[in-house]
């Protein structure tokens, strides 16, 4: 993607965390970010706004059509048109750590309702402007979880293979519009919800010491390049991918 190119890029959950280094990361790279979040949207919208990047905030509970609604429409409003989706909002961090026959059923629907029927309103709502331009990228945020069969989180990474599956399907249908589906899966990743549990802080470190090549810890930034890329005029012939961001943990 030339330095020229700017496209109107929305960010689920892109408020904190990985979701915040995302929308940074797109917004200093010269494209017109819009944070959707159930909290901290506005706010976050504000830090780049005051660094001089163009950037709106809105507060968004993916699950809910009308206002995934409501954030394309005020997408389309402030910027004039709707290029890229980054699915990246999810249930990780408050998460606890148990076999599977000591998750209830409510929690694993929870769990199931952000993570794989969030990205599905999210690509209905977008996916028309996207058609109306004859452009459009979406990228979901996956993980290496079920590619390594994770033990204790079942619900977690059933519906992240979930998401992997929904991308290879999703890219077919939305092949003949020039729309690409792509997926990124981190490794285990220091992100603040992360740093804030020391459960999942502790098994970052396990992960680290057995099963990474490269012997460092995973930061939110290590992600930033795979987006970038996906989210380019260079990926246009990439489509229904997943890539692994883990630092060499497993291999696709």
């Amino acid at each position: 993607m030339t330095a020229t190119t700017s496209r109107v890029i929305a960010v689920t959950g892109g408020a904190s965390g990985i979701g915040f280094a995302f929308s940074e990361a797109l917004a200093k790279s010269g494209h017109r970010v819009v944070i959707a979040d159930l909290r901290g949207a506005a706010e976050a919208a504000e830090r780049l706004t005051a660094q001089g990047l163009q950037a709106i905030g809105t507060q968004t509970d993916v699950i809910k059509p009308d206002q995934v609604a409501q954030m394309v429409e005020q997408t389309v409003k402030a910027f004039g048109r709707f290029d890229v989706l980054v699915n990246n909002a999810g249930l990780f961090t408050t998460l606890a750590l148990k076999p599977f026959d000591q998750i209830t059923e409510a929690e694993w629907m929870r769990v199931m309702e952000v993570n794989t029927l969030g990205p599905f309103v999210c690509a209905k709502a977008a996916v028309p402007q996207m058609r109306k331009n004859g452009f459009g990228r979406i990228v979901n945020i996956a993980s290496t979880t079920p590619i390594k069969g994770t033990p204790n989180m079942l619900h977690y990474v059933a519906s992240k293979g979930a998401v992997i599956a929904f991308t290879r399907s999703l890219a077919r249908e939305l092949g003949k519009d020039e729309i690409t589906v792509n997926a990124i899966a981190p490794g285990f990743t220091l992100s603040d919800g992360v740093l804030e549990n020391d459960l999942h802080s502790k098994m970052g470190d396990v992960v680290r010491k057995t099963s990474r090549s490269l012997q460092r810890d995973q930061v939110p930034n290590d992600l930033v390049a795979a987006l970038l890329f996906l989210a380019s005029d260079g990926a246009g012939f990439i489509t229904g991918q997943t890539i692994a961001v883990d630092g060499g943990s497993v291999f696709i």
